[in-house]
């Protein structure tokens, strides 16, 4: 979407109120009575979806955590205990109370539940385009719903229409696996009715609903499946790999070749920390950054600290990989080129001298409070990432090695930029390149939030301070869920 849609969205989610502060159950009134004088044109049918597209905004704390929870990253931040939910993520000591994964929950099914209101009155009003208009909406709710899965496994399924408080009291967790199999479902729709190109930077295409069913079959271990749709992305002319790695993540290159679904964010729409899904902006930039607090920082702005790479997961890069300075910040290097600048170590339990170089806070004209409103896309699924998806499932699923060895040495051509030359190609077979294929995606989408997810669908978590695979393969369902629903569902394992 663009930036203009971007700030119609918050109206449009006002007016629906599927979420409150409080409460995402809050809907229509009993009655709904105002949906007579709704869902009567397309211009009705297109402001409900840029509601769909709104949440996905507050994915910026999925993505944080996906880091912080894993062996990329510490918490950081000013102190021990600034924002405490997270620390404890990261320390692996998170409870059922746990406030940011109450967010989550609260965020993602306020999506979904926007989702279904479309789902509801989809036969209301016909018009032209109004297939693709679904589609988009299908793709956005199964991304809502991965997200659940990914975090807490067995979640409650709503197809049909907005969830309303009876519902939320006589349904059950539904099995993972049957969460998937909707999911596979709705994907398969909509893929038939989503163009390749979009008008608008940022909705869903076709590359991007065939990427994220790929993830979904990948994440079951269903390697041919998973190698079909992989390939169609791959394969279908529509996306090439950034040559400069360095540039991928400049605000200035949004939305480029290998992006293949991007998170659309706008510094222009103020907000503040009473109302974090009311910001506009990523707000997980502005709490990475460094605490600079003089002299000239450029291109850069001051931030919270929060979410530094380890020392071991710089160290993991080999020398000449360009990844590793394109990647993360080295704070020791970037005073000795700018000696004038002072900054805080903050939190000095956490302080590694190391930064998220990828999603680190630009100065930019931005609104409100300029933490929270910055700018920078989230490149939520590019090309690299299913390249390394396609060459896991050709090897992994006995398919062939060879086409593996493909994909995993075309990324790392890149990384080092050898322009085919092949000094750096991965020559492995079998379980050795399960593993190389592994390490690639670690230092392919270093900061990116998929890591600890990949740790625990490929059971690599034994390098997690503090991770117990008996109650930590899942987050807890956030215990006031669990009563709002009258008790109903059990809790995940070890909470």
């Amino acid at each position: 979407m663009n930036k203009k849609v971007k700030i119609l969205s918050l109206v449009i989610g006002l007016i629906f109120s599927f979420y409150s502060c409080d409460d995402y159950l809050e809907i229509l009134p009993e009655g709904q009575e105002n949906t007579e004088n709704y869902f009567n044109s397309q211009s009705d049918y297109e402001d409900a979806l840029i509601g769909v597209y709104d949440l996905l905004s507050t994915t910026y704390l999925n993505n944080i955590l996906g880091e912080i929870a894993s062996d990329n990253s510490l918490c950081g931040g000013e102190n021990p205990t600034d924002v405490l939910e997270w620390q404890q993520i990261d320390d692996m000591i998170h409870t059922a109370d746990n406030p940011a994964l109450r967010n989550i929950w609260q965020w993602m099914y306020a999506g979904i539940s926007r989702a279904n209101y479309i789902v509801e009155f989809k036969d209301k009003t016909n018009f032209a385009g109004k297939n693709q208009l679904l589609a988009e909406n299908l793709f956005l709710r199964s991304y809502y719903y991965f997200e659940l899965v990914k975090f807490f496994g067995d979640v409650p399924l709503y197809t049909n229409g907005r969830i309303t408080i009876e519902e939320t009291q006589s349904i059950d967790r539904t099995p993972k696996a049957q969460v998937y199999a909707q999911l596979e479902a709705d994907l398969n729709t909509a893929i038939q009715d989503l163009p390749w190109v979009q008008g608008q930077e940022g909705r869903v295409t076709k590359g991007a609903a065939l990427a994220l069913l790929g993830k979904i079959y990948l994440y079951q271990e269903k390697f041919s499946e998973a190698v079909v749709v992989l390939d169609q992305v791959i394969n279908s002319g529509q996306y090439d790999l950034v040559d400069d790695f360095d540039q991928i993540f400049l605000n200035s290159n949004e939305n480029n070749e290998e992006s293949i679904f991007e998170v659309q964010y706008f510094g222009g729409e103020g907000g503040g920390f009473d109302c974090f899904q009311c910001v506009e902006g990523n707000i997980a930039v502005g709490f990475m950054g460094p605490r600079f607090n003089g002299g000239d920082y450029s291109p850069y702005t001051s931030g919270f600290s929060f979410n530094p790479p380890t020392e071991e997961l710089y160290n993991s890069f080999e020398t000449d990989d360009l990844r590793r300075d394109a990647s993360i910040l080295n704070m020791d290097q970037f005073i000795a080129a700018n000696p004038d600048v002072t900054f805080d170590i903050g939190n000095p339990l956490d302080y590694t001298g190391y930064y998220n170089k990828k999603y680190i806070p630009y100065a930019e004209s931005n609104a409100g409070d300029v933490n929270l409103t910055h700018s920078n896309n989230y490149r939520a699924i590019r090309l690299s990432d299913v390249m390394l998806m396609a060459a896991e499932a050709y090897n992994r699923g006995d398919i062939s090695d060879s086409q593996a060895r493909i994909y995993l040495n075309q990324v790392r051509d890149r990384a080092f930029n050898d322009m085919g030359s092949g000094a750096h190609d991965i020559n492995l077979s079998g379980t050795a390149l399960t593993d190389a294929i592994w390490n690639e995606r670690r230092l392919e989408l270093a900061g990116e939030g998929h890591r600890f997810f990949d740790q625990v669908r490929t059971n690599q978590t034994n390098t997690i301070e503090g991770f117990s695979p008996d109650v930590n393969v899942l987050f807890p369902i956030p215990r006031i869920e669990i009563e709002l629903a009258g008790n109903r569902w059990q809790q995940n394992p070890g909470y």
